[in-house]
């Protein structure tokens, strides 16, 4: 058995190809994210992997529209968004495969 905190993790990252990491794998990435009302994040793509955003609570906004809990978002290699948490949030994200490198800001080109 091991033990782990989410706290101890970067960003909420905690499933991928990178360290720290609970489980260190090139297949996915699965992160726990907890924002705060107005936090943000720049525009940004992936050219090889699929992106899935659950809300898991709060309202957020990406591709120019508002999300709340329940919704689930998935991303396509190339499809840009950037994100906005309009109230407190949480969500889960899965991002197949792992690729290093594999976030580029700004729209896809």
């Amino acid at each position: 058995m091991k033990h782990h905190k989410l706290d101890e993790m970067v960003k909420g990252w905690f499933v991928g190809a990178f360290v720290p990491s609970c489980l260190a794998t090139d297949q996915c990435e699965v992160a726990i994210k907890r924002y705060a009302v107005g936090e943000k994040e720049d525009q940004h793509h992936h050219k090889v992997a699929t992106e899935i955003t659950a809300i898991v609570s709060g309202r957020v906004m990406m591709f120019e529209r508002e999300w709340q809990a329940g919704d689930i978002i998935t991303i396509e290699p190339g499809e840009a968004t950037s994100f906005e948490a309009l109230d407190n949030s949480v969500t889960v994200v899965v991002k197949m495969p792992s690729v290093a490198g594999d976030k580029y800001t700004g729209l896809a080109g």
